[in-house]
């Protein structure tokens, strides 16, 4: 069993092309994610506990959303979790509406930016963001609305961040220890420096939280949670 993958790359230095691929699926199928049934206890005491404090706070980033520009106040991408299961991973919208097409005008008027965007899937300045996004990203408050997929089971409070389908190629050898764990809402990754990093160090940190997690690593996670978003560190 296999994903279809799609590659993009610029062809004749004109336009962008998808071209498929194939990463395969492990051959094990792994029956519980990293953690079991402890760590999915944990993500629902946690949960009960987050709700009841953050829920004026997502009421209060509804109408600001709704507020800022027209369109819908969530927006629900699909990304790869546990064992290779595609889930939407819900957010705040941060983007405008018409994002896709302003994304590849940006990209063909600025080859810097398409380099940096095949490589790493991020910009530094990305024009698809709106003012109120920019600093829902700075604080992370977008991935809020994460605490269903949590509440859902598709992902856990600590994790790998959640890819998409073609990502997946840039974990070659490493695939299996990202599809052993549920993705989290926060992880090695926002805590080391998220887009300040490499993406190999990125897929480093994945395969280090699946073949050495405990609950003690979680807990160390979670304590660094707060301060690496207070200080906006590698936010884009």
């Amino acid at each position: 069993m296999s994903f279809d993958l799609f590659r993009i790359f610029e062809s004749g230095g004109t336009s962008l092309v998808e071209v498929p691929y194939t990463v395969k699926k492990p051959k094990q199928y792994f029956y519980t994610p990293v953690g079991g049934g402890t760590k999915r206890c944990i993500d629902l005491v946690l949960i009960a506990l987050f709700i009841p404090l953050f829920l004026p706070l997502l009421a209060g980033l509804c109408l600001l959303v709704k507020l800022s520009d027209k369109g819908p106040i969530f927006y629900g991408h699909k990304r790869i979790g546990f064992n290779g299961r595609e889930f939407r991973c819900w957010k705040f919208r941060t983007m405008v509406v018409d994002g896709d097409a302003v994304l590849e005008r940006h990209l063909k008027a600025n080859p810097q930016a398409r380099a940096m965007w095949l490589r790493e899937r991020k910009l530094d300045d990305d024009p698809r963001v709106t003012a109120l996004g920019v600093v829902l990203r700075k604080l992370s408050l977008d991935e809020l609305p994460q605490l269903y997929n949590v509440l859902s089971g598709e992902m856990s409070i600590v994790g790998p961040r959640p890819v998409v389908h073609a990502e997946l190629a840039n974990y070659s050898g490493s695939v299996k220890h990202y599809l052993r764990t549920r993705p989290g809402v926060t992880g090695l990754w926002q805590v080391s420096g998220r887009s300040d990093m490499s993406y190999r160090d990125r897929v480093k940190l994945d395969r280090f939280y699946a073949s050495r997690w405990s609950n003690i690593l979680d807990l160390w996670v979670l304590a660094r949670t707060v301060p690496a978003v207070l200080m906006s560190r590698g936010a884009r």
